[in-house]
């Protein structure tokens, strides 16, 4: 059968009668569901409670937004698709889209992007055309279709071109949140989309390479392809801070998928206040992935031979368990290599079992609930407090930091008496609450509650900007996902903490995800090609073994190295890039923040800070060098690029701070400068 063709008056017409049409359908489904009356189905309140918030995210789901496309493309098959994609009848025609639209036949209008289907779409090539006639991609205005574009995959004489519809879509200015890029995803990036449930994917992309859209589009495709047990299981994205999260937490929403939980490292571990803060060097000691060996000697040091039997009077019965018995019984749990908090509970239950096996040497015939009773006997009690005592997670590593002698009786051979001054507290604490605990603090604690009680495992996690964890943080996101599996994104070349990612494969040993699978992007989609090259003059200097991203854009975007002689300058540049489309950011380092701040409110520029949403109205945003990374601008204002690196402990976090800030610009990018430049720009 032929490929199907359009009227050939009115293509365009045709196409925007497909897209009112697949708006009422969608409209009436979320009708359909909205008219559901649930009174009599269910056994309970709790049951109808449940079924009234899943019919609830279903109607969210199902929103049309105005100014998002239904459907972004269309496919026509030559033939019939695979059996594995029985949607299909010869021919047929597919327009894919960001979720599933049906009529009231149950016919599908448009089909979800994730879909066996639909996969052509992003893959098929004019080297293999995977039995498409015709790809056609659609132009929009808002939320109206206004342009189209043809590739004839299967017609060897059509020459290969460059799709400006493309092009357009991912140099599109953009106000507010981050958007998701189903329209735009490359064959590359499908690749780790689609990846299986089961593996851990490691991402090391460069800037603009779309690392960040990846991951969140995986999580979309694993939800649509293993919904039952993800619902079961959970997802969590972890972000660097809340105003990263901020800026990408309404792409999964636009997509449908709205039970996908957001947070940062700093949330997860958030066991105790954190009112404090560690210099580098203590830091960096303190995130070491020897810590973990230190807390565990500290836990495991609590739990002590028995040296008196266990006595247990019932009635006029007396039942003796000799120390000796309890010894190999505690040595047998240690060797087990079970949580603390496990061991500790089966201790009563091992010394019951000891007592019944008396009770039935001599005639009786005790059951589960005696053995039951015997382990809340008094006796029993008191023998297992004092061999295998209770651990406060927050008051163990307290007296670790706060106790020079119990440091280093545990810390012996693993950290320096130098290390081990560097990370205790000046000054004693008297309680849990009165000090003045530490990011790194609370990883350590997270980790010794995982010591004592397993941590509960995730179906998958996705971690992004990972190459700034140190390795307790790894490992605090690793026990998340025990059993489930993890999406890692980062650049080595970004990492801007003392205690940077140094490789992937080193991460994913902290994570515990050893096997995991290595990928890296490095055609850059969002930074104009001026823009990277000069920031990649930074690279030798602080990722020598990492290959430039190339730029696949054809525009090679507006840059500019302007010399100014004061902060008025600065703000009349401002000034300037705000007369062009789309978002700006002024991004400077943090110490010059204040002044810039005053000077743009002196000259009645109204601005956000990052994680504010920007609207038409308001398009400018100040950005503090340390909250740039992940972020993204139509145009970047870079103001003094020394001060930025002089802004970091050393040189080479420096640099690499200067290159998150120089790679934030999707369309132009203007630094300025009243002092000399870096030397390592040229």
């Amino acid at each position: 059968m032929s490929t199907p063709v359009d009227d050939p008056l009115d293509p365009l017409s045709r196409e925007r009668s497909h897209l009112a049409g697949s708006r009422a359908a969608l409209r009436a489904m979320r009708e359909d569901v909205e008219s559901l009356d649930i009174s009599d189905v269910t056994a309970n309140w709790v049951n109808a409670e449940v079924l009234a918030r899943q019919i609830d995210d279903r109607i969210k789901a199902l929103a049309d937004l105005s100014d998002t496309p239904l459907f972004f493309g269309r496919l026509d098959y030559l033939h019939a698709p695979g059996a594995e994609q029985a949607e299909g009848a010869e021919g047929e025609r597919f327009y894919i889209g960001r979720r599933h639209v049906h009529d009231a036949e149950g016919d599908p209008m448009v089909i979800d992007w994730r879909a066996p289907v639909s996969q052509p779409f992003y893959r098929a090539s004019k080297k293999d055309p995977l039995d498409i006639g015709l790809r056609r991609r659609f132009g929009y205005t808002g939320g109206d279709l206004t342009a189209y574009e043809d590739e004839h995959l299967s017609d060897p004489a059509e020459a290969t071109r460059t799709s400006k519809l493309l092009q357009q879509e991912i140099e599109r200015p953009r106000v507010g949140p981050m958007r998701d890029i189903v329209a735009t995803i490359q064959p590359e990036q499908d690749e780790i989309v689609r990846s299986g449930l089961g593996g851990t994917v490691c991402v090391q992309g460069g800037p603009g390479t779309g690392k960040t859209a990846v991951g969140l589009h995986r999580v979309a495709y694993l939800l649509y392809a293993h919904r039952e047990r993800l619902a079961r299981t959970g997802t969590l994205v972890i972000g660097p801070n809340k105003s990263f999260l901020h800026y990408i937490e309404q792409v999964l929403p636009a997509l449908g998928e709205l039970s996908v939980r957001q947070a940062t490292v700093d949330d997860l571990v958030a066991h105790v206040e954190v009112r404090g803060a560690d210099d580098s060097t203590a830091a960096v000691v303190k995130g070491d992935a020897r810590m973990a060996e230190v807390l565990r000697r500290a836990v495991y040091a609590h739990v002590s031979m028995p040296t008196e039997p266990v006595v247990v009077v019932r009635g006029s019965r007396r039942w003796r368990v000799p120390a000796y018995e309890l010894e190999e019984t505690v040595r047998e749990l240690l060797d087990r290599d079970i949580r603390y908090g496990a061991a500790r509970e089966a201790l009563p239950q091992r010394i019951a079992h000891a007592v019944l096996v008396q009770m039935e040497r001599s005639g009786e015939a005790p059951d589960d609930r005696v053995q039951d009773a015997v382990a809340r006997n008094s006796a029993v009690k008191a023998a297992v407090k004092a061999i295998w005592p209770p651990v406060d997670p927050a008051k163990l590593v307290l007296r670790l930091l706060t106790d020079a002698d119990f440091l280093a009786e545990h810390a012996a051979g693993i950290l320096s008496e130098d290390e081990q001054k560097t990370i205790l507290w000046a000054k004693p604490v008297r309680s849990v609450k009165s000090a003045k605990w530490s990011a790194a603090d609370t990883v350590l604690i997270d980790e010794v509650n995982d010591l004592v009680s397993r941590t509960a495992s995730l179906g998958h996690v996705v971690l992004d900007e990972a190459q700034d964890l140190s390795p307790m943080q790894y490992r605090a996101v690793g026990r998340r996902c025990t059993t489930g599996s993890a999406t890692i994104l980062g650049d080595l070349a970004q990492g801007t903490t003392p205690w940077a990612t140094r490789s992937w494969d080193e991460a994913l040993a902290h994570l515990g995800k050893s096997e995991g699978v290595i990928e890296e992007l490095t055609a850059g989609f969002r930074v104009p090609t001026d823009v990277i090259a000069y920031a990649s003059r930074l690279l030798p200097h602080i990722a020598p073994g990492l290959a430039p991203v190339a730029s696949i854009r054809e525009n090679p975007g507006f840059f500019e190295v302007r010399e100014v002689s004061g902060t008025a300058e600065v703000v009349s540049a401002c000034g300037e890039l705000l007369r062009q489309e789309g978002s700006i950011g002024l991004i400077a380092a943090d110490a010059r923040i204040p002044a810039l701040a005053e000077a743009l409110t002196e000259a009645g520029l109204t601005y956000l800070a990052p994680g504010e949403e920007t609207t038409r109205q308001t398009r400018l945003t100040l950005v503090p060098a340390s909250l740039a990374k992940g972020l993204e601008y139509d145009y970047v204002l870079l103001d003094e690029p020394q001060a930025v690196v002089d802004g970091e402990p050393d040189e080479r976090t420096g640099l690499r701070r200067l290159y998150v800030a120089l790679t934030r610009a999707v369309s132009g990018l203007v630094v300025v400068h009243g002092a000399g430049l870096p030397v390592q720009l040229g």
